[in-house]
């Protein structure tokens, strides 16, 4: 007489560590030219664990998006109309702190690296570096510690040294004596914006926009429109003649 066969449980299928889904790091490009945000995501369309989750082309529209989508980490331009991205990186860690900001940008001067490291940036990428190490820098700022392109960082300067610190991440934020909506106010009238037109900008009443042009003008001790263009120029707000290599 022959035997039942012994019924053995199958035990659950545990799944190796190669075979688990590999978590995609989420990315919002953030920059006024079209070709390049275009560029970047082509590139970027080749990394495994990178997915670019959207675009915004100024800093204004950068900021609502990271509301909405709370990616991980922001490739983030330094002068674009509208809100620059100093500024712009200053809003989005208010409203999501967790998210990440990486500065690309042609510009290699160390004081902007002090600037945004200061403001609490992840790091800053010189749009000259290879696709290699911007995915380096994105996967270093979504690992919570802080990239600088290594033409920089080789460069045996103090600001660069001081504006990080010994374990690579930024020092607290550098003085801003404006506030939010002044550095907003700057500029757009560096930008040659009437009253009119930056209360429309900025949703706001054109009483509101001449107090925050007069709190401005007082703390920087300038009185004159050609005066804030020239502040503004030099802090990286906008644009200027000798700042053309920015973008």
């Amino acid at each position: 007489m022959s035997r039942a066969p012994t019924l053995v449980p199958a035990l659950p299928v545990r799944r190796s560590d190669a075979q688990r889904p590999l978590r995609k790091i989420t990315t919002l490009l953030v920059d006024d030219h079209m070709l390049i945000r275009q560029g970047v995501r082509v590139l970027l369309e080749g990394e495994d664990d990178i997915v670019v989750v959207g675009e915004a082309q100024d800093g204004r529209q950068a900021v609502e998006m990271v509301a909405k989508l709370h990616p991980d980490v922001v490739v983030m331009d330094i002068a674009m109309p509208l809100l620059n991205g100093l500024e712009a990186t200053r809003q989005i860690l208010d409203v999501a702190p967790s998210t990440r900001v990486l500065i690309l940008s042609a510009h290699s001067d160390e004081e902007y690296v002090e600037r945004v490291t200061g403001l609490g940036a992840a790091g800053y990428v010189l749009k000259q570096s290879s696709l290699e190490d911007l995915a380096t820098a994105i996967r270093t700022a979504s690992a919570g510690k802080t990239y600088v392109s290594p033409s920089i960082t080789r460069r045996p300067r103090r600001n660069v040294r001081a504006a990080l610190g010994a374990t690579g991440e930024p020092r607290s934020e550098l003085p801003m004596p404006l506030t939010t909506r002044e550095a907003e106010v700057l500029q757009l009238v560096a930008e040659g914006k009437a009253n009119k037109q930056t209360a429309a900008e900025l949703r706001i009443s054109i009483k509101t926009v001449e107090k925050h042009r007069q709190s401005l003008m007082k703390k920087l001790d300038i009185h004159d429109v050609a005066g804030l263009t020239r502040y503004a120029i030099a802090v990286g707000s906008i644009e200027g003649r000798d700042r053309s290599s920015m973008s």
